[in-house]
């Protein structure tokens, strides 16, 4: 069958892979409808992945149908269900997993990173990484990994109704955070230094507060959209520099968190870090009750996906057609159909 491997950095190339063939107790064969190619698989295109390793079968963002199931396994899934994908293939048994961080497993497998992935036309999957839905359509349930993203980082900074929420870049995850913090207060900005990115999200997404960061003016704008200094940051933009100056814009006692991800190390300033008393807190994938959580917005209509996808590929067209799009300003969601 079809699979997109990525050789190297900036190589695709469409290859021939075996069929997985017959799911085993506890597993269960899908059809791939549509993949979305996120920000980590743009940083692995770029050759920027500190978990990356080549070649690799692209894919974890997956909407799916249920093709078969394996004997004698449990689930109360159906032949023709269609389901989401929790793409993080943890150990059961890991000291992690055991207390329920089984998004941040010690043996942690995440498809189309460590594994090949999802960029193909079957997979045979654990049964219980699948999460359906009789409402959604294959674009939104491709997408409900990028939602869980930015669900888990509003969960990990324990937003509360009457905090202030900066959240710094205007992508996927960026919108993801911002959607899920808006469902627990109305002070959220979104903020990004691209004034198009910005203007899409106003125009397109509705979305009214936003603010055009602007170099070595960042303290000065902040503090004067929210009369004072953020209680929350989510850092969305896997920046070094953006990541570091969240240091600096955020007030005493904010709440720091990163959802992005850079190669190498980060510095701040640790009599700052103490004086304003930080909490900082890293994000990683999501655990299987976020992806319940938004399943259950998208099926209540209080988040809405459908205005994200930007371009649209056919799986075949990837290696040719993929890396056209990189730096394509119009650019915020690409879905590969199959």
């Amino acid at each position: 069958m079809i699979a997109i491997q990525l050789e190297g950095p900036r190589r695709l190339r469409a290859i021939d892979i075996p069929d997985p063939g017959a799911p085993q107790q506890g597993e269960i064969r899908v059809r791939v409808r549509r993949i979305g190619v996120c920000g980590t698989d743009w940083h692995s295109f770029a050759g920027k992945n500190p978990f990356f390793a080549y070649p690799r079968v692209l894919g974890h963002e997956l909407g799916v149908e249920v093709e078969a199931i394996g004997p004698n396994t449990t689930t109360d899934l159906q032949v023709g269900d269609r389901c989401s994908v929790e793409p993080y293939l943890n150990d059961p048994e890991s000291p992690a997993s055991r207390v329920g961080k089984t998004n941040c497993c010690e043996a942690l497998r995440v498809l189309g990173v460590h594994m090949d992935g999802g960029m193909c036309t079957h997979l045979v999957l654990p049964a219980r990484k699948l999460h359906r839905s009789t409402v959604l359509e294959w674009d939104a349930l491709a997408l409900v990994e990028t939602l869980c993203i930015g669900a888990h980082g509003c969960e990990r900074a324990q937003l509360q109704s009457d905090d202030r929420v900066l959240v710094l870049g205007a992508g996927p995850i960026g919108l993801s955070a911002y959607q899920f913090a808006r469902l627990e207060t109305e002070n959220v900005v979104l903020a990004d230094v691209s004034a198009n990115r910005l203007h899409f999200c106003e125009k397109q997404l509705g979305i009214a507060t936003t603010l055009e960061l602007k170099a070595d003016e960042e303290i000065a704008q902040v503090e004067e959209r929210f009369v004072g200094r953020p209680s929350v940051i989510v850092d969305a933009t896997g920046h070094s520099g953006s990541m570091e100056n969240a240091f600096e814009i955020a007030g005493h006692g904010t709440r720091i968190v990163f959802l992005g991800i850079v190669q190498g190390n980060l510095a701040f300033s640790d009599p700052t870090f103490h004086r304003k008393e930080l909490s900082l807190l890293a994000s990683r994938n999501a655990p299987a009750s976020t992806f319940h959580h938004v399943l259950a917005q998208l099926e209540a209509g209080r988040v809405d996906t459908r205005p994200w996808i930007t371009h649209r590929l056919a799986l075949e067209d990837v290696p040719d057609k993929l890396p056209l799009l990189e730096g394509d300003p119009e650019l915020l969601k690409a879905m590969v159909e199959v």
